[in-house]
Order: C-alpha cells, then structure tokens, then sequence
C-alpha cells in the first residue's frame, strides 16, 4: 500500500517526513541505539549509570530506551543460562536526555531455575523509574498460542513516514517530532476514524545488523514495544497522538517473552484496547515473528486527558 495520489500539499509533507526519517544512516541509527546499553558500572556494586547526552534535541526520554536499558542492567547481575521471560515496569517521572541515568538492582531471588530483580532508575536525586524482571532457565513444558490474526504483510502496509504526514492536524512541529530518524523501519495498518475499531498493527525490522545475541535482540524488542501500544485506547474515540487538546503518557508496562526473535528480520505487533475510563485507557500487544510464532506479549496503561477545544 502506498501513499497515493495526493494534493502538492500533501506530497512535499510526505516527502519533508522521508528526508527527516532518513536524515540520519540506517547502521549509525541502529549503532547510537545499540549504545543506549552499554551501561556503564558504578563505584557501588549492582549500580550502573547512562551519561548525560548534552548535545541531544530531544527534551524527553523515549519510554522504551528506559525499559530496555533497566533490563539489560538486571540481566548483568545474573547467570547468563537464565533468560528473560518477564517484566513490570512503572513510569513515574519524564526523564531528561540531558542528565545521568543511574541504575539500582536489587537482588531479590536467585534459585536454581528462576531469578528475579529490581531495578530503580533515579535521575537528578529523584526515582523516575522502576522494574522487576524475571528470568528463567529454558525448560520445554506444555505449549500452545494464539494463532496470528489474518494480516497484510508488511509489504501491503503504509510506510511510516507516509503514514504520519497523512495524518490529521499535522503541523510543522508535529511532523519534525514524529519523523526522526528511527532503527526499525516500519509499516502500519489503522482502520479508518469512522469504524471506531480498537485493533490496528504495525510490522517492524531493525534497519542494520545486530547479531543473534538474544538478550540483545530483547531488548530491541522491548524498545519497540513502547512504539504505538498507547494510540490503540484513542482509536475508538477517533482521536490520535495529532489531536489538539489531548495529552497522553504511558503509566506502566508489563511484557512476557515467549520465544527467541531476531529484529533484523520482519515481526508485527498487533495491538488492541479492551477500556478507557477515569483518563486511562488499558492497551494489549502480541507480536509475532512473520511465520506466525508469537514472541511476546505486552500490556501497558497510559494516561489520557482530553479537552475538546473551544
């Protein structure tokens, strides 16, 4: 699916977001994520710490990158045979880029087959962050999944840059916000406004090469799994992350990991919302390697308060 034919409005809007996206190399995209990782440790033992970035644009941390960096510090304080099969994460404060990250792991359980961690993240004195993790040592046991929705393949989805310069109330600012250079490329599936549907998908692939280390590949996973999970409690009210008067955060995050991934290859997340109320809204995520084999699942609450302009 492509963008179509549309007004010269339109089209240089399109084209502005695809110069912006691709402003920055795939592989030095992929590589200044990469180092969002490599945490460094601390004088205290179990602490780490993620330097300032000074020279950064960005006036916020994206939720993810705190997600997937916390778990790669609780991973560092165990066996290496034990993998990540879940985590609990609670947002508590917006994060500066321009201030240090430091990372507290509490050592909580260590059993033979299970281990479990908490990692506190504080910035400026003050806890923005917290996790628990969960990990396991693989053990083969009764299976079963939800089988994959009948999907588009990727190939049939709307680029993402296209899709977010079609947007509505797109302005200059938006535009220049929404389109920075990402490491996935991505293509989305929304139904339109009008249908007041809660489902829609995005399919991703990491645009450079990481290697097959699986606690590497997670964690890009849990990266990712912040991207576009909270839009689906706005789909039914026919409102998205343009909409004037509305302001939206995630508040917690909860993720399972079910079977090994590698982001360089295509997977989907299909995502859906079962309530909003009290200006929160409750947002369900399964991504699936494109074979069909579910990989993960995600549930996340965010926070939505809305006030219709005048």
């Amino acid at each position: 699916m492509t963008a179509g034919k549309h007004n010269p409005e339109i089209m240089a809007r399109i084209e502005r977001a695809r110069a912006l996206f691709d402003s920055v190399p795939a592989d030095e995209m992929v590589d200044s994520v990469s180092r969002l990782f490599e945490l460094q440790p601390d004088e205290a033992t179990d602490e780490f710490i993620y330097p300032a970035q000074p020279h950064t644009n960005r006036a916020r941390i994206f939720g993810g990158q705190v997600v997937a960096q916390s778990l790669i510090a609780a991973a560092r304080t165990v066996e290496p045979e034990k993998q990540i099969h879940s985590l609990h994460a609670y947002f508590l404060r917006g994060g500066q880029e321009t201030a240090p990250l430091h990372f507290r792991v509490h050592r909580d359980f260590d059993g033979r087959s299970f281990s479990n961690r908490r990692v506190v993240v504080r910035q400026e004195g003050k806890v923005i962050f917290n996790l628990t993790a969960s990990f396991q040592v693989p053990d083969p046991g009764l299976a079963h999944q939800v089988p994959m929705p009948d999907l588009l393949p990727p190939e049939q989805c709307l680029d993402f840059t296209d899709f977010i310069a079609l947007s509505p109330n797109m302005d200059d600012r938006l535009l220049q916000q929404l389109s920075k250079p990402r490491p996935f490329e991505m293509r989305s599936f929304r139904p339109a406004p009008k249908e007041k549907a809660t489902q829609h998908y995005q399919w991703f692939r990491l645009r450079g090469s990481i290697g097959d280390d699986p606690l590497l590949n997670r964690a890009f996973l849990s990266f990712a799994s912040d991207m576009g999970l909270l839009s689906s409690s706005m789909l039914p009210h026919g409102l998205n992350w343009t909409t004037p008067g509305l302001f939206s955060t995630s508040l917690d995050h909860a993720m399972w990991f079910h079977n090994d991934v590698r982001v360089e290859d295509w997977f989907v997340y299909v995502m859906d919302s079962g309530w909003t109320g009290n200006s929160r809204g409750i947002n369900h995520g399964y991504i699936y390697r494109q074979d069909g084999t579910l990989i993960a699942s995600v549930v996340q609450e965010g926070l939505l308060r809305y006030k219709a302009p005048a």
